[in-house]
This record gives C-alpha cells, sequence and structure tokens, in this order.
C-alpha cells in the first residue's frame, strides 16, 4: 500500500510538472485595432475577459481549430533580461497577418506586457495548450 501511495503521489507532480511545461517559442506583442479577427470575425465579445489573448502562427494555427485554444506561458529569456515571474493564459483570437508571422505567438499588450518588461522584444517562452 505505501509503494502505490509512493507512486500515485510521483504521478501526480510528474502530471502538474508537464501542465506547467510545454514547448518552446517565441512572443511578440501586436497593437490594436485587434479587430476584425479569423476567429469571431468583428464580435468584440470574442476575447476573454482580462485581455489576454493572441495570434498564432502557421506552427500551431492548425487550419483554424486553434481558435479558441488557451496557452499557459511564461517567458524564459529574451534581450536585456526582459522576463517578468509569472504564468499567464492566453487565448487564441486570431492568425498571425505577418508573412512571415514573427513569433510563435503574437500577444495583445496587455498579455505581453504581463509576462516582459520590454514592450517591443521578442521573448522566448513556454508555453503550454491547457
Amino acid at each position: 500500500m505505501k509503494l502505490f501511495l509512493t507512486a500515485l503521489l510521483l504521478v501526480s507532480l510528474c502530471s502538474d510538472i508537464l501542465l506547467v511545461f510545454g514547448d518552446v517559442g517565441t512572443a511578440k506583442s501586436y497593437d490594436p485595432p485587434y479587430l476584425p479577427t479569423r476567429c469571431g470575425g468583428y464580435d468584440p465579445d470574442q476575447f476573454p475577459e482580462g485581455g489576454y489573448f493572441g495570434a498564432a502562427s502557421d506552427g500551431i494555427w492548425d487550419n483554424g481549430a486553434a481558435c479558441g485554444r488557451r496557452y499557459q506561458m511564461r517567458c524564459i529569456s529574451g534581450p536585456r533580461r526582459p522576463c517578468k515571474h509569472g504564468l499567464i493564459v492566453v487565448e487564441v483570437v486570431d492568425f498571425c497577418q505577418s508573412n512571415p508571422c514573427p513569433a510563435t505567438l503574437v500577444l495583445s499588450n496587455k498579455a505581453f506586457n504581463a509576462i516582459s518588461r520590454f514592450q517591443k522584444a521578442k521573448i522566448n517562452v513556454e508555453y503550454a495548450q491547457i
């Protein structure tokens, strides 16, 4: 029984780690206007409360299936130590309009400011779909 409980605790701890750590990519910010989007057109109600949203690059767009996906992410590095500590959750509401897209995820100014000290930096992030 003791071995079972120890194994269960280890599995639980490992699953928590997997939820926090995921893929490594890049993020940049983008400025308004945020409408229209490829996911919700001109509907302002598509944006999550709190303003943490972004546009997906080809790598995660998945032919539009990324619309509404939520990603937990954190800054891990960048020029001049831009990272603020902590995790944020962003929701995909659009496809990156630039070709090629400058980052894996292009975040609203509010979301980007939550994890980076420098608005126009390109940062390295860890992200995982939740």
